[in-house]
């Protein structure tokens, strides 16, 4: 029998990565980058007039590992309507409310802003209630990979206390990190919610929770 030969193995180097930008905008949110490309430009307002629920506003600032505010960073929410229900088929009674936006921070001062309404509670993969919150997307120059976090309320304590992702945070101090602060301005509700992609370590500037998904 004759013998067959021996393969060589061919060792390939690893390909290069890349961050997403610095053109993210001109993609994803080309009116804010100045370019008229699509004909329905998804936007940060959520809300229309007949929109059923508690009108909200969440406004923040991202920062990155040396704390100065990201202004290429555009961020996406999916979140359920006031009383707890998604817009997708799997949902028991699908909602009318989009509950999805997207929208880049401002470039001159990094804040970046969603007009929506107070999303309800919804029932864990297990049938444990979540605290009310929305789903967050965040992708920027410098980031390999989009980062995924959410965003809860502060005047949802008691919720907040019983949730099964944020209870699961073993480190108990970075859980209010996924904490929007409330504040009334006149008539208008507004949550703050700011991201940190990296810490300083001190009590006031710990690092985002993300999740991988």
């Amino acid at each position: 029998m004759q013998a067959q030969p021996q393969q060589q193995l061919t060792h390939y180097k690893e390909t290069a990565s890349q961050t997403g930008g610095p053109y993210v905008h001109i993609g994803l949110a080309p009116q804010q980058a100045g370019f008229e490309i699509f004909q329905n430009n998804f936007g940060h307002v959520l809300t229309r007039p007949d929109t059923p629920g508690e009108r909200i506003r969440i406004e923040g600032t991202v920062y990155d590992g040396l704390g100065l505010p990201m202004r290429d960073v555009l961020l996406e929410i999916w979140q359920a309507d006031g009383e707890g229900h998604y817009a997708h088929p799997a949902d028991p009674k699908p909602s009318s409310f989009r509950g999805w936006g997207r929208t880049g921070a401002d470039f001159d001062t990094g804040l970046y802003t969603f007009e929506t309404i107070k999303p309800g509670a919804v029932p864990a993969a297990d049938g444990r209630p979540q605290a009310p919150h929305i789903a967050v997307w965040v992708v920027a120059r410098g980031i390999n990979m989009g980062l995924h976090t959410r965003i809860y309320f502060s005047d949802e304590q008691a919720a907040n206390e019983r949730d099964p992702v944020l209870t699961g945070i073993e480190w108990v101090s970075r859980r209010k990190t996924l904490i929007a602060q409330r504040e009334q301005r006149g008539a208008e509700t507004v949550y703050r919610f700011d991201i940190r992609i990296q810490g300083q370590g001190g009590a006031e500037d710990l690092e985002t929770v993300f999740f991988d998904i």
